[in-house]
């Protein structure tokens, strides 16, 4: 209930969800106050927001219970005679021949496993992987945070600059990476990480000259029809399907490196499943398979 609450931060939706007496979760939550011996959450009549002791609490708890989740989950795949199930977490950009072929891999390794694909937020990639809702996330590299490991890359994506039709960039062959700095870019919203961030849209250009960030699209729908609309260029990767528009135009950055897109995991829930499936990317990628255990701080990977 707790993690149910420190999700949703409504007391009301936390009891529509868990499908309780809203009077029962107060009570609950209370009682779990007395027994911390510190308030988990600040009320008021207008928001629910976590205390510092409530973070500490769901940042521990978290990982604790996907774990047991996951465990109950495999010990009911055993006692029905079949395999586990392993999920993987992508965003619209990550899919592509090299993540099917892996899957493919996978299932032949472990005929008996379930492998479901789940489509995660953009703007939040991490939200799903943390709150244990898929196992392995395909996304851009490097995960810089302390609680998720960057895996292998599975392909790295050149870099375009997308313009509008009109724009006077879109005659270009192509464009240079200081090129940026005569232009407005996009906003990205505090839930983005921000290690990807400064990496798909970079802060500054080679010479140092700030790149403008001065509209906040809430999706990326948004940030196209801005660019179509020559308010902002968007420096982007390569396949991509949505961009290819008649009123866009793509043209290649000539000297920003490439992006790695590869598999991220959270450190506390790594299992065996997990550890099959970077292995066969790694041997995908470079032919050598990589040893069990794998963390931030011990593994090295060719990007």
């Amino acid at each position: 209930m707790f993690l149910v609450l420190a999700e949703e931060l409504h007391f009301g939706r936390t009891a529509a969800r868990l499908h309780l007496p809203q009077p029962r979760v107060s009570r609950l939550i209370a009682a779990l106050e007395r027994r911390v011996g510190g308030k988990l959450f600040e009320r008021t009549s207008r928001r629910v927001a976590l205390t510092p002791l409530g973070r500490l609490l769901r940042d521990q708890a978290a990982p604790a219970w996907a774990a047991l989740q996951a465990a109950v989950g495999d010990a009911s795949a055993a006692a029905r005679g079949s395999g586990g199930m392993l999920r993987i977490g992508c965003t619209v950009f990550a899919t592509g021949p090299p993540l099917t072929r892996l899957i493919d891999r996978y299932r032949r390794s472990r005929p008996g496993d379930e492998v479901t694909v789940q489509q995660v937020d953009i703007w939040d990639p991490y939200a799903m992987l943390r709150r244990g809702e898929v196992d392995v996330l395909v996304n851009w590299l490097p995960a810089d945070e302390p609680d998720l490991t960057s895996g292998p890359v599975l392909e790295y994506r050149d870099r375009v600059l997308a313009v509008g039709r009109r724009h006077r960039l879109a005659d270009r062959d192509q464009v240079g990476w200081e090129d940026l700095g005569d232009e407005e870019v996009a906003i990205v919203p505090p839930t983005y990480p921000q290690a990807i961030a400064d990496k798909v849209i970079p802060r500054h250009t080679p010479s140092g000259r700030p790149i403008r960030r001065t509209h906040s699209p809430h999706n990326v729908d948004q940030v196209l029809t801005l660019v179509a609309l020559g308010r902002i260029v968007h420096p982007m990767a390569t396949s991509v399907p949505m961009a290819v528009r008649d009123d866009i135009v793509l043209i290649p950055i000539r000297d920003m490196p490439p992006l790695p897109l590869g598999l991220i995991w959270s450190t506390a829930h790594e299992n065996t499943r997990i550890r099959e499936l970077v292995a066969l990317a790694c041997r995908e990628v470079n032919g050598s398979p990589v040893r069990p255990g794998l963390t931030n701080e011990n593994t090295e990977y060719a990007w």
